[in-house]
Order: C-alpha cells, then structure tokens, then sequence
C-alpha cells in the first residue's frame, strides 16, 4: 500500500541556530514531558537532528534531545 503525504501543520521553533540546532524556550516551574515530546516532534518534522529544551524558571535546567537523521522516514515533498 503507498502512503500519501500531506502537510498536516506548521510549526514555528522559539530559536534555529546555523540551521543546525532547534532551541526550545519554556519558563514553568520545571520540565515537563509535553515539552520534551513537542521537542521531539519538532526534531522528528525537520531535518535538524539536535535540540535544547531550556527552562528559564525558578530554578533554570536544559535537556539535550538528539533525533539522528537516519531514524527519520524518507519524506517525498507532494507537487
């Protein structure tokens, strides 16, 4: 069975650096699992294989996801 591709949404990512790395901004009272897995579908979306979820909160933390682009699926652009 072929599968069909189709846009399904759009996102806009707090910060791309060097088209390199997706920078994730949050200020809760610490890091949620929502914002990991929004990081994560951000990664798994893009071609960009490198994230940083940071927490400006009361007490400041970052996790680093990392998303290899050899465990994405092979998207084909519809025309």
């Amino acid at each position: 069975m072929r599968r069909r591709c189709e846009v399904v949404g759009d996102f806009r990512a707090d910060v791309i650096v060097e088209r390199a790395v997706i920078l994730e901004l949050k200020a809760p009272s610490g890091i949620d699992p929502a914002h990991e897995a929004q990081l994560l579908n951000y990664l798994r979306a893009t071609a960009i294989e490198v994230g940083l979820l940071l927490n400006f909160g009361p007490r400041p933390q970052f996790k680093r996801l990392v998303f290899e682009n050899s465990r994405k699926q092979i998207r084909v652009n519809p025309r």
